[in-house]
């Protein structure tokens, strides 16, 4: 059984010409929402899900229609196929049911993974570029150099609680074990 889903972005948009090529394509049910693409709440998709039996096909107007993004259309249709359901898309003339259609398939998710890696890759290169140039990431310390100098100091004289410098310095005790622990890692380098 062929089971149609439409979808479109706004109330202003109309699902007519989504469901008549669902019809003509052979849909025997459509499910729809209206919903934004990067919505994970989609009811009409959820139960077209789970209307589904092995055997069936699930039938969209265009790619872009089934999921948020391409990792989570390749997601889609891998799950439909685990459970012996099909996927064609009638714009991109993709039919998972045929040998043709799973490859082509393939070839996206092979495409879409070759990206993922060269965007990480890149991300990874700039990453050390900023190393080198003397550009650290993440989050800045709470604490100078003069700071975290005489919040040891006030520990080591044993005059205050660690709770009591958290609150003079405005950290969580991790903040302070953290800072207390590179501090007692550069001293060691430094005797060495």
């Amino acid at each position: 059984m062929k089971v149609g889903y439409a979808r479109v972005s706004t109330a202003d948009q109309h699902l007519r010409m989504q469901e008549d090529a669902l019809k003509s394509a052979g849909c025997q049910e459509i499910f729809h929402d209206i919903a934004s693409g990067t919505k994970t709440a989609r009811p009409g998709l959820a139960e077209a899900l789970a209307y589904l039996r092995d055997g069936d096909t699930i039938v969209v107007w265009k790619l872009d229609r089934l999921g948020r993004s391409i990792q989570h259309l390749i997601q889609t249709v891998k799950e439909l196929s685990d459970k012996n359901i099909g996927f064609q898309s009638l714009q991109e003339n993709i039919d998972t049911t045929t040998s043709g259609g799973k490859l082509i398939f393939h070839i996206f998710s092979a495409l879409a993974e070759f990206e993922k890696d060269l965007i990480a890759e890149r991300t990874k290169a700039g990453l050390k570029a900023a190393r080198v140039r003397g550009k650290m990431g993440g989050r800045p310390p709470l604490l100078d150099n003069r700071q975290i100098n005489r919040m040891i100091e006030m520990y080591d004289e044993g005059k205050n609680t660690v709770a009591e410098i958290c609150k003079i310095y405005d950290i969580s005790r991790p903040s302070f074990y953290n800072y207390l622990k590179k501090r007692k890692l550069q001293v060691a380098e430094n005797a060495n």
